[in-house]
């Protein structure tokens, strides 16, 4: 797992080091939450709840993936 903030993505370990990245969730007042996109509008699902996400969390959550990917 890396974390960075109140984000974070779980990450496949293999034996000559990284694999896969998943998805980047976010930890909110509720829980654990990733993003998913309805009707081209973002929001945060996680378990039992859904909230709107804001254009700040999405790009934050871009930005964190985005980074991971480039330092693995």
């Amino acid at each position: 797992m890396f974390a960075r903030d109140n984000l974070v993505a779980l990450v496949e370990r293999t034996s000559e080091g990284y694999g896969s990245i998943g998805g980047t969730g976010v930890w909110t007042e509720r829980g654990l939450a990733y993003l998913v996109w309805r009707e081209e509008r973002a929001y945060l699902a996680g378990k039992g709840f859904e909230e709107p996400a804001t254009d700040e969390q999405v790009a934050a959550m871009r930005r964190f993936s985005e980074d991971l990917k480039a330092a693995l």
